[in-house]
């Protein structure tokens, strides 16, 4: 994969820290820091990471996916580029990397795009993840025209039959396509944007195909290839996604034939000091394991960010990662700090 491309990339981001954005970074860390060697939350600092839904709505039916399988309890919709804007204007000061994404695929919401070219004139660097079932012509060009900085094409399988088995109703000829198009008005539009990457999710249909993934993402021009493992949620008595080569699993056999997550439960959690995640209608939550929407710390149509982010509930919410995170439904499965496996 391409050096240079990686490098471009981590100039890209760098540059949008400003002095503001870099004393905020620095209180963000050392509150945090501070805070593990107390033993109870200070935080001094405002998000400078978050991720927002664009959208709820999906075209494919993952099966360890809310939204693939339609099981939401909580409101689904689509987010309004109004509040964006609005939400963008609060924010803008310290955060400089906004992921677009929850739930659901970022391209259906129609003003997708058009948000993303808001965030860029604020200097923050924006990322997307995909399906690329939306990558047509016109979607590509429109893509590097907005500024997008980072796209993720997810992309689980070399073959029709392998790809289908976890990306059901997906065409793998159409994300190929959208990689090529991504690629092609890249080029044309003389852009290094958007750093483009195959995310790989690493199940048991799929497994034998890794090295057939590096060569696809060459012949066509994607810059990374990221293997990720993935989370499933009935894993405890064995589950045919899980890979059977253990370095790709998140979940480790026992003697007795059942699993568990491998990595240790510790009674902290970085993302409640760095970042958040927004739902498409301005719920306030505390990450990305939070699917369904059941820990909501505050509501932005009726409170600004600063005053949700300093709230009493998000504070407590804090006091109890650190009085017991296996306490903490989300946490029971959650797989923070689990490394993801990429080779270049």
């Amino acid at each position: 994969m391409s050096k240079l491309a990686k490098l471009q990339d981590a100039w890209n981001l760098g540059r949008r820290i400003g002095p503001k954005r870099f004393w905020n970074l620095v209180k963000v860390y050392s509150s945090y820091y501070y805070s593990r060697l107390l033993g109870r939350p200070k935080q001094w600092g405002l998000p400078f990471s978050i991720a927002i839904e664009p959208t709820t709505a999906c075209n494919l039916r993952c099966p360890e996916c809310p939204s693939g399988l339609r099981n939401f309890s909580r409101p689904t919709g689509n987010l309004k580029a109004d509040f964006f804007r609005s939400l963008m204007d609060q924010m803008g000061g310290q955060l400089f990397y906004l992921t677009f994404y929850f739930q659901g695929e970022p391209y259906i919401n129609p003003n997708f795009l058009e948000m993303v070219a808001y965030a860029k004139q604020k200097g923050i660097y924006t990322a997307t993840s995909t399906n690329a079932h939306f990558l047509n012509e016109a979607n590509a060009k429109k893509t590097v025209e907005s500024g997008l900085d980072r796209l993720i094409i997810s992309i689980d399988g070399s073959d029709q039959e392998t790809y289908s088995a976890y990306r059901k109703s997906g065409k793998l000829e159409n994300v190929l396509q959208g990689a090529r198009n991504m690629v092609k008005w890249r080029k044309k539009l003389k852009s290094k944007t958007p750093y483009l990457i195959f995310q790989f999710l690493v199940v048991r249909p799929n497994e034998h195909q890794i090295p057939d993934i590096y060569r696809l993402a060459e012949e066509i021009g994607v810059d990374e290839v990221k293997l990720k493992t993935a989370q499933i949620y009935d894993y405890k008595q064995g589950n045919p996604l899980i890979p059977t080569q253990n370095k790709y699993a998140r979940y480790a056999k026992q003697a007795d034939g059942s699993y568990i997550i491998k990595n240790e439960l510790l009674n902290h959690c970085w993302k409640l000091w760095h970042s958040c995640v927004i739902s498409w209608d301005g719920r306030v939550l505390p990450c990305c394991f939070d699917k369904d929407a059941q820990h909501e710390l505050g509501q932005l149509q009726s409170a600004s960010f600063e005053e949700i982010w300093w709230s009493e509930a998000y504070q407590e919410f804090r006091e109890l990662l650190f009085r017991g995170r296996d306490q903490i439904d989300i946490c029971q499965n959650c797989t923070e700090g689990c490394k993801v496996w990429a080779e270049d």
